[in-house]
């Protein structure tokens, strides 16, 4: 990384010295945006290879994307650097025409070849961000032939295998993947071949209304506005961003006024800040979900009446008021809360003692001993306990073991588990294929199949019904007819007793001080700050 110039290390200083002052209330300064937040897994800010919430955040301020979600309505898309864009009626075949004048931060004016350049890298690279396009069918292989611009202004994706198109265009409005790099900008940083990665770890290209100026690991992040940028100049002049893990001290920093924004803050303390009058607090639904995952490989889950007995032994409203306030709100379908394709909640409800009867038919009368993996951190080990404590009351005993991610995940891939509280689903596309895709389908059930990024597949539960509407809904033309067949897999799920159970959908809360205005949390983690200025 370059050494950070004098002017910016003073900004950075006098920035950090912020909140050390313990007696004096210490408003940020009008023209600057304070953000406090966990950066430990802030690892790259290469799009290509970045993955995690926090750092789509940060790159949606320093890059562009050829369309965005509206942060107020995640189901409208809008033009980004992309002006307009065309589906063909075949539904083959994207078109997007650029708009004239964007300039990257360097000065070099963005094209066509910037575009298409930045998207091939993704898969040419196969970091883990390559995933999202493969999905579709792209590959290293034919992404040059699928995504290309015949002109400067004009850019083709042509679909690599049958989709609906309006998924592939969620996925460029939202996933990590889909910023724009300046190609001539990175490829001067080039490596051994590397397209710019190594740079790209600490450096950015791009189009957005902020500038990176510096990345210290796991410290701080300054950006400063762009004042050439295509929407106009951000209102702020500067956003910092600052590592801050401890809850309580992000509490007691935004509310005295020496952060304006405080992420990650625990569920306690953002309950203990309701009633300032300093702060106010913005929630976000993520299309994420909190699950309970049972493995059909274990004899006794593999019995549709035990899994629908495990169904009957989850207390949905007493973990959803009890535990989940300021981290989910109850879900129990496989697909986000708000798209039209979703019915209504099932109604699943504690009832011991239809369980216990589902389990005397099944030959477990007695119940019987099982495991519950979980990550040892709220709210997954909150809901663990709770579903340890129902599952006791029709003599199921099961003994919680907590582990990392890598501990509890890695087991579930290894389909080495009996039963896993997590949580999963699709990205940030407003699609009900995005989610199934992920936590229902399962093509292949062998263990050799290794298809670890379905988490269908993880848990063994394997429906040739379900795969086959899923398959058939992707690909429906005619929305009404692809509504119905999103209907029947849901009524479909219910009476199979899928695997993988839903108790609520992530939701993600934000401090803000009050006098901040203009700070929309996005659904896909790309909030962006240029409009954000302060009410002084």
């Amino acid at each position: 990384m370059k050494p950070i110039p004098h002017l910016v290390a003073g900004l950075l200083a006098a920035t950090l010295a912020l909140g050390t002052v313990s007696t004096v209330q210490a408003k940020t300064p009008a023209d600057q945006l304070i953000v406090g937040m966990s950066m430990i897994n802030l690892l790259s800010l290469d799009p290509a290879a970045a993955t995690g919430l926090d750092v789509s955040e940060v790159n949606a301020n320093l890059y562009d994307m050829l369309l965005v979600q509206d942060a107020s309505a995640p189901d409208n898309l809008v033009p980004a650097l992309a002006e307009r864009w065309e589906i063909s009626d075949d539904h083959k075949t994207l078109t997007f025409h650029l708009r004239s004048g964007v300039k990257f931060h360097s000065g070099n004016e963005l094209t066509a070849q910037d575009v298409i350049w930045s998207l091939q890298r993704v898969l040419k690279l196969n970091l883990a961000l390559a995933s999202t396009w493969k999905a579709y069918g792209f590959t290293a292989d034919n992404v040059e032939q699928q995504i290309r611009a015949p002109d400067d202004h004009t850019v083709i994706v042509e679909l690599a295998r049958p989709t609906d198109p309006m998924l592939v265009l969620n996925t460029l409005a939202t996933s990590p993947s889909a910023f724009i790099l300046d190609k001539k900008e990175v490829l001067k940083h080039d490596k051994n071949g590397d397209m710019g990665g190594a740079w790209l770890t600490t450096n950015a290209a791009g189009s957005g209304p902020f500038v990176l100026n510096a990345w210290r690991a796991n410290d701080v992040i300054l950006m400063t506005r762009f004042e050439d940028y295509w929407g106009g100049p951000a209102k702020l002049k500067r956003v910092v961003m600052r590592n801050m893990t401890e809850s309580q001290s992000l509490r007691l920093m935004v509310e005295r006024g020496d952060l304006d924004i405080a992420r990650g803050m625990s569920a306690p303390d953002i309950t203990a800040l309701s009633s300032s009058d300093k702060v106010k607090t913005q929630t976000v639904q993520r299309g994420t979900l909190y699950y309970v995952a049972l493995s059909t490989k274990q004899p006794m889950f593999a019995d549709a009446r035990v899994r629908k007995a495990v169904r009957s032994l989850i207390d949905y409203q007493g973990i959803n008021d009890v535990v989940m306030p300021h981290y989910g709100t109850l879900n129990q379908r496989p697909m986000p809360l708000g798209l039209p394709a979703r019915l209504d909640d099932p109604g699943y409800r504690l009832n011991v003692e239809e369980a216990k009867k589902l389990l005397a038919e099944a030959g477990y009368p007695d119940g019987f001993q099982t495991t519950i993996r979980v990550l040892a951190e709220p709210p997954f080990i909150n809901i663990a306990s709770s579903v340890q404590s129902t599952l006791a009351q029709a003599g199921i005993k099961a003994r919680i073991v907590t582990g990392t991610g890598t501990q509890v995940y890695g087991s579930m891939r290894e389909r080495t588990f009996d039963i896993i509280v997590g949580r999963g689903g699709g990205g940030a596309e407003r699609h009900p294929h995005s989610s199934l895709r992920t936590l229902v389908y399962n093509p292949d059930n062998r263990d050799e199949a290794k298809l670890s990024n379905f988490q269908g597949w993880r848990t063994s539960f394997y429906s040739p019904e379900l795969n086959a509407l899923i398959e058939k809904a992707e690909v429906e033309p005619d929305k009404q007819t692809q509504l119905e067949l999103y209907h029947q897999f849901q009524n479909l799920y219910d009476e199979q007793v899928g695997a993988i159970m839903p108790i609520s959908q992530m939701t993600d809360t934000v401090v803000i001080y009050h006098d901040v205005v203009g700070y929309v949390g996005h659904s896909a983690a790309t909030t962006r700050y240029k409009d954000v200025h302060k009410d002084r």
